[in-house]
């Protein structure tokens, strides 16, 4: 049986769809605004579907849609036009409708009249809402049937449903407008060459109470709540200047889409953590949230630490077959709505994931090193500590060093790291591996893990346990580098299989070996020769599986298909090893890639050659936006820029190798500790202003973990 939230359950949103994003709240439209039950589309906050009907006539006759503009990531401008009774080709009458989302949306209707004669119109608005899941909304199969009342109550349509004990509802309100069960209406005659505009607003009611929350409407001039929340975000995030403007607005969109975004704990409101994507994974994921936010460091190093402690919070305690939570383990996925539980096994909870875990310590380790207060790190060891356990209790079950996969119930994903389709890991002649499944990249992640834990306890002067981790370390990039190489290919095995077999597809998931530096120093340049050969590498980026593997489907979700946070990953991973050209030809072709998407990169495109197609060809589901996508031209720059922190031991390293081709970047208002720092780049040279006491810049590579480690071996001078 398939498990939850596989690719293949996601139908596509329809030629032109929309989709606008605020904190947990989405829309997803047609072209022309209009919301249809019948399609994945719908009016979403807190993952369940207020608005499942939004679909506006004028004198009966639907809009053609002309434009739709998404302006910030919550707001759309859509123009349509009104078919002539008359059957003349152009019609005199415009409607444009400003859309924005929040806690529900707001939206500003306006008919203009272009003609010399005025206009008779009625502008009809019907409104359905089925309070279906998101998951039944995204798998096609809506069957709950809530038991609901309708009511038009003055300017307000009304709509309270109940099932099972759970009751929800929403308030649809605009002034002036005649109000029924199904639609509001308005009757109105717009002069010539003149406009008629209304306000309509949907939000879902509170508990019990039938009253709509509030969706404040800012005067004519005034910020809305959410245009504050952006400009706050702005104020906090560095802003940067390139020598290629198309670079710049690319990480322009990525900065917005990134602050769009952000959710926040429920329990915890002060914390802001980053979900994962739109439109259908609005919520805290274990893997996504914490690879955005370790690539999103250099922006807002908050959002890292606020994803820890939101993961910690809810840190496996016991064993629970269902939900495949385990003593220490880090979640997969969790949602905050009631009826969640239709998806995952009757909790808010999922927690079947095998590299949430390693990267949960990993991603502590690099946030040490930014600058956080000392008592706030203190805070978290027991968690780290609590997630090592996990590895060597559960995450290696069978004890033979690596740590694999399988899950624990027959509704479980089957496939368990970021390649977590059904069909995600296979042999080169096509053939699944079979579970347990030990993944090379998270091997990659374990061996990250170790060395940070064994960083951390040095440098606290425990030189025990320092060891303990470093020789977990050594050990495990040995057996790893002994069963995973393939000498007679020239590449890492995706995996091992369940008779320890190593599974021979060619992938992209060795890329991300490199970055966590298990890889052997010989083995580097192969590894590299193969993602860059043409089977591997489309001209947009690094393909998720080779083109002459037996499973390779390029307008597949992950046997052929291109990742922008995987290519990211990839780059840096190169980066590490000295190999500058490679990295440099990856980063470029993404960037030249977003240009196709508005500076957007999606979650993932298919992988077609650029020989083949001449612009990057669409994955008919991707989410976008989405995190780690949002993040990847960050982490593009960042690397390029040789851009890490050590805030503890005085230090801000930067060893630029960007392209000719990006130009010179002039980067202001970049955290740093407790202070603002101004970073100027030109060729090679680097110059930075305005460091905090205490911390010095150091032109060069900052020592990794491993390198950090390796000096203990060194006794210390006295």
């Amino acid at each position: 049986m398939a498990g939850w939230n596989v690719d293949t359950d996601a139908g596509p949103l329809g030629p032109g769809a929309v989709t606008l994003v605020e904190g947990s709240a989405f829309c997803i439209s047609s072209s022309n605004g209009d919301i249809y039950p019948e399609s994945p589309h719908g009016v979403f906050v807190e993952d369940t579907r207020i608005l499942s009907r939004w679909y506006l006539t004028v004198n009966g006759e639907p809009l053609e849609p002309l434009a739709a503009h998404t302006k910030e990531p919550y707001r759309a401008l859509f123009a349509g036009r009104v078919s002539r009774p008359d059957s003349h080709a152009d019609s005199p009458l415009i409607v444009e409708r400003l859309r924005e989302v929040g806690a529900g949306i707001l939206e500003r209707i306006t008919v203009r009249n272009f003609s010399s004669s005025p206009a008779e119109c009625v502008v009809c608005l019907q409104v359905d809402a089925d309070f279906a899941d998101l998951f039944e909304v995204k798998e096609a199969r809506v069957q709950r049937r809530w038991e609901q009342a309708r009511d038009a109550q003055g300017d307000c349509l009304v709509i309270r449903s109940m099932w099972q004990n759970v009751e929800k509802g929403v308030v649809v309100s605009a002034e002036a407008a005649a109000v029924t069960a199904e639609a509001l209406t308005f009757r109105t005659i717009v002069q010539p060459h003149g406009h008629w505009s209304t306000t309509v607003s949907a939000v879902p009611t509170g508990a019990g109470d039938g009253k709509g929350q509030s969706f404040v409407r800012p005067n004519e001039g005034e910020l809305s709540p959410r245009d504050l929340r952006h400009q706050d975000w702005v104020s906090k995030i560095p802003v940067v200047k390139s020598g290629n403007p198309s670079i710049e607005r690319t990480l322009r969109r990525s900065y917005d889409d990134l602050g769009a975004l952000r959710i926040e704990d429920p329990d915890h409101p002060d914390r802001v953590v980053v979900a994962a994507g739109a439109p259908w994974f609005m919520a805290l994921f274990g893997r996504d949230s914490l690879w955005a936010s370790l690539m999103a460091l250099p922006v807002d190093p908050s959002l890292a630490f606020g994803t820890l402690q939101t993961l910690a919070d809810r840190q496996g305690r016991v064993i629970d077959v269902m939900t495949e939570e385990e003593p220490g383990k880090i979640l997969h996925e969790v949602r905050f709505d009631v009826s969640s539980s239709l998806a995952l096994g009757g909790k808010s909870a999922y927690y079947g994931s095998i590299d949430a875990t390693p990267l949960f310590v990993a991603l502590f380790g690099e946030i040490c090193r930014w600058g956080f207060a000392p008592e706030t790190i203190t805070s978290l060891l027991p968690h780290i500590d609590r997630a090592l356990e996990w590895i060597r209790d559960y995450g290696d079950k069978d004890g033979d060093g690596f740590v694999e996969y399988e899950r624990l119930n027959d509704r479980g994903l089957i496939n368990q790291g970021w390649k977590d389709s059904w069909d995600g890991i296979n042999f080169a002649d096509g053939t699944l591996a079979e579970p347990p499944i030990a993944l090379c990249e998270v091997q990659g992640y374990v061996y990250s893990a170790y060395l940070a834990r064994s960083w951390m306890a040095y440098d606290a002067d425990d030189q025990v346990l320092g060891a303990h981790y470093r020789d977990l370390a050594a050990q495990l990039k040995k057996r790893f580098n002994e069963q995973f190489w393939l000498p007679d290919r020239g590449y890492y095995a995706i995996a091992l299989d369940r008779d320890k077999r190593p599974v021979d597809a060619c992938a992209s998931n060795m890329g991300q070996c490199l970055l966590a530096g298990i890889v052997d120093q010989d083995k580097a340049a192969l590894v590299a020769q193969r993602l860059m050969s043409p089977e591997m590498f489309s001209g947009w980026g690094v393909r998720t599986l080779a083109s002459d593997m037996g499973a390779y489907n390029p307008a597949s979700y992950h046997n052929g298909s291109v990742w922008p946070h995987d290519n990211a990953i990839i780059t840096a991973g190169l980066l590490r090893y000295g190999l500058i050209e490679q990295a440099q030809r990856i980063s470029t072709a993404l960037f030249e890639a977003a240009e196709y998407s508005g500076g957007r990169l999606p979650e993932l495109f298919c992988g077609f050659s650029r020989e083949q197609f001449d612009e990057p060809v669409p994955y008919p589901t991707a989410c976008s936006p989405q995190a780690w996508a949002a993040t990847t031209p960050i982490q593009l720059i960042k690397g390029l820029m040789g851009y890490y922190a050590d805030v503890g031991h005085g230090g801000l390293w930067l060893n630029p190798v960007l392209p000719e081709s990006y130009g010179d970047l002039h980067i202001t208002n970049a955290p740093m500790a407790n202070s603002r720092i101004t970073i100027d780049i030109s060729g090679s040279t680097a110059t930075v202003k305005g460091l905090p006491n205490g911390m010095q810049f150091h032109q060069g590579i900052r020592p990794w973990a491993a390198d950090l480690v390796e000096r203990t071996r060194t006794p210390r001078k006295t």
